[in-house]
């Protein structure tokens, strides 16, 4: 069973050898100051931030904008809505259809701030392994419940993937052919009970397997996080952008 693949996570820049606590902290500060800001000048900054991360993070940059494609793909769609449902001035008129300029330039901002937060995720975030997130989480006193679900979730959901799998092969092999059709509805209804029901299965025997081994609600590790000098400069370099960032969007014009 081939483990979820983490593309990002392996690495010896500086955004992977900082204490992943510190990368989570600055990370969801940043992505709340982003995404309450409402002028341009702010996002622009965030932009720019989001982008030296990004390269001391020293990622593949076509495997970075190929998450961004995926992000961008339903931001297109709201370039169909908002500018002609925003209220504003007129800037182009088509029958019944008006496109205000304060909808085209809401629709540009939070495209904006989308890709700018996905970036500085992907540079801090993604550069550390899954099961290091967890721990650093829990080293944050973030519930063990929520932490043990995060961990859980990434190290059994390819096995419901396979199990998945085995269920679709075995729909074809008795021939099923899917369509629009209630037939086919009530198939792909079954289907997902089915993964349902051996889920919990799967979930009981993990469980009862943990308490025969002595588990009482607690994930121990033998890894210790250390605050080391380049994570203190990352720090404070970080504290002083995002007061930037709330200054620029204090001294704003106001929203747009």
């Amino acid at each position: 069973m081939s483990p979820i693949q983490e593309p990002f996570a392996d690495g010896v820049s500086l955004a992977h050898r900082l204490d992943p606590r510190g990368k989570i902290v600055v990370a969801g500060l940043f992505a709340v100051s982003v995404a309450v800001a409402q002028t341009y000048a702010t996002a622009l900054a965030g932009l720019a931030l989001a982008l030296v991360c990004l390269a001391l993070a020293r990622l593949p940059l076509k495997k970075v904008g190929a998450r961004l494609l995926v992000v961008n793909a339903f931001i297109f769609f709201l370039w169909f809505i908002l500018p002609l449902t925003y209220p504003g001035d007129a800037v182009w008129q088509f029958g019944p259809f008006t496109v205000s300029r304060q909808g085209l330039l809401y629709t540009g901002l939070i495209t904006l701030k989308s890709n700018t937060i996905v970036i500085a995720l992907i540079a801090l975030i993604a550069t550390a392994p899954v099961n290091t997130l967890g721990q650093a989480l829990q080293r944050l006193r973030l519930p063990d419940k929520l932490c043990h679900l995060l961990l859980f979730t990434y190290r059994y959901l390819h096995v419901l993937e396979l199990e998945f799998q085995r269920l679709v092969q075995a729909l074809k092999i008795r021939g099923f052919h899917p369509g629009t059709n209630l037939h086919t509805y009530r198939t792909y209804a079954y289907l997902a009970a089915m993964l349902l029901v051996h889920s919990c299965d799967r979930a009981d025997s993990v469980y009862r397997a943990m308490l025969c081994r002595g588990f009482h609600g607690k994930f121990y590790s033998l890894r210790i996080f250390s605050w080391q000098p380049r994570d203190r400069v990352f720090g404070a370099v970080s504290l002083l952008a995002l007061a930037a960032l709330l200054y620029l969007e204090w001294r704003g014009a106001g929203p747009l």
